[in-house]
């Protein structure tokens, strides 16, 4: 088995997690600047061969994709251009960015610590790679 990674995307900022070889547990990486995503997975794959790209699918409340779809599809566009040989799955991650916060709140970390964007981003990109794992299942 290899590696599977999942990518938060925003405007700013992208969260990144990635499971074990044995795709057992989610781990957060630190926070990429989108901008520089790319270069990021230009390195992360040749390093690590992952066997699939899990990408949070942003949905309002009834279904219908948020205005930053756009923007996150563009960016999966790129990234196959890339990379065609690696398979892209989405995952709807509705609340991630909610619960990250709860999760975030509810732990010791000082005050400044837990107002870290890139932490709720990271912790969000763990929470799509989960539901993702758990839906495998």
């Amino acid at each position: 088995m290899a590696k599977i990674i999942a990518l938060d995307v925003g405007t700013v900022r992208t969260g990144v997690a990635e499971t074990d070889p044995f795709q057992i547990i989610a781990t957060g990486l630190p926070t990429v600047a989108t901008k520089e995503l790319l270069t990021f997975l230009n390195a992360y794959i040749a390093r690590e061969n992952p066997e699939c790209l899990v990408v949070g699918e942003p949905k309002r409340m009834h279904g219908e994709a948020s205005e930053v779809e756009v923007f996150i599809s563009q960016k999966i566009s790129e990234i196959k251009k890339l990379f065609p040989a690696l398979r892209i799955e989405r995952m709807d991650e509705r609340f991630t960015s909610k619960m990250a916060a709860q999760t975030i709140a509810q732990s010791n970390l000082k005050k400044k610590q837990r107002q870290n964007k890139a932490l709720v981003d990271e912790v969000s990109a763990i929470l799509i790679l989960q539901s993702w794992m758990g839906k495998k299942i």
